[in-house]
């Protein structure tokens, strides 16, 4: 649920005291604990540390950012990937598959698709 109008945008007054403080395009790092903060247009040009629950992470506020949240820009989970014991079962074969594929080409010996590819050029020098 959005805020209402009439109290207009969450912005930390600390926050808003240390932009103040601070010349444009100055390159300090500002951090904050305030994801929920609303960037306003006199943060653009700054960076700000916002933490993720474990580290601040680096955001530098541009135009576009402006009504977004600060906590947005910093995601509090990482990604490993999807998947589990079947994946992995099949990556493993996929990987064992490509290996062999390598090692017959280094002996010389020709891969499935080439094999179809030698076989057809040699009947049509039989036949010429």
């Amino acid at each position: 649920m959005s805020r209402s109008l009439k109290k207009g945008p969450f912005t930390d007054p600390k926050l808003l005291k240390k932009v103040s403080n601070l010349k444009q395009g100055d390159k300090t790092i500002i951090k904050t604990w305030s994801r929920s903060s609303v960037i306003t247009p006199e943060m653009v040009g700054f960076s700000f540390g916002v933490h993720n629950g474990k580290e601040h992470i680096t955001v530098y506020v541009i135009e576009n950012m402006v009504g977004h949240r600060l906590g947005e820009f910093a995601q509090t989970r990482r990604f490993v990937r999807h998947g589990g014991k079947m994946q992995r079962e099949q990556a493993a074969a996929a990987a064992a598959t490509q290996q062999n594929e390598a090692v017959a080409l280094q002996k010389g010996a020709p891969s499935a698709g080439a094999g179809k590819e030698a076989t057809k050029s040699a009947e049509d020098k039989k036949d010429s």
